[in-house]
């Protein structure tokens, strides 16, 4: 059985992460900017995973995950969301406090704590912050939704995903009262900024501004 260092599924995580938000070849620049180091020190670590047979690296190119580095990086991905579902629905954590916790349990390399604590949770689809959870075979749920700086006006509209998941940003929503699965409707946008007047649950309106609403996902 291959081993793993911490390290390196970290840059896996974070070639996952960064495909997502690129084409599918990952440059340097951005594999670093996902670990917040600097970009000359990502060059040997790839050529590493390179060699492991995790990743296709060429420094033209960039990074690309293989069959096995992909399902390294989803195993990683999977704990951490769960650990994140356990730490908030379990131990009384915050959702903004989560995240540098499950930072570190997601290297624990037992699976059999791992199936336990799915199978503990209910097999969970989604972590608190709306971000699907990959299942035992690494298939990954669909959210389909859309951001809320393009909802209609006037429609009821769910929050199901936070597209930020900065401590600051989500102590925000917190002081704005809005929570995964508040009903919001759009009640009126401004020319000048595009900040948005919506409802919230029915029962109160608040302004968001539009960089907000850009990080807000609702179905």
């Amino acid at each position: 059985m291959m081993i793993i260092s911490v390290t390196e599924e970290n840059y896996l995580k974070a070639i996952f992460s960064a495909a997502h938000l690129s084409e599918s070849r990952v440059g340097n620049q951005l594999i670093a900017e996902k670990l917040s180091i600097n970009p000359a020190s990502v060059t040997e670590m790839l050529r590493r995973l390179h060699d492991k047979k995790l990743i296709q690296y060429n420094r033209a190119d960039g990074a690309k995950l293989t069959a096995q580095g992909l399902k390294s990086a989803i195993k990683v991905v999977r704990k951490h969301r769960l650990w994140e579902t356990f730490l908030v629905g379990h131990l009384n954590f915050t959702w903004d406090e989560v995240h540098e916790i499950a930072e570190q349990l997601e290297h624990i390399q037992s699976d059999k704590l791992l199936d336990e604590l799915d199978r503990f949770l209910g097999n969970p689809g989604f972590d608190p912050h709306g971000d699907p959870i990959p299942n035992k075979s690494g298939k990954i749920p669909v959210l389909k939704s859309k951001i809320l700086v393009e909802a209609e006006i006037g429609k009821k509209l769910k929050v199901v995903k936070v597209a930020d998941n900065t401590a600051s940003f989500l102590k925000y929503l917190d002081k704005q009262g809005i929570a995964l699965g508040d009903i919001i409707f759009v009640k009126e946008v401004q020319d000048f900024d595009g900040s948005l007047l919506v409802e919230l649950k029915g029962k109160r309106e608040i302004y968001l501004s539009a960089e907000a609403a850009r990080k807000i996902m609702v179905e």
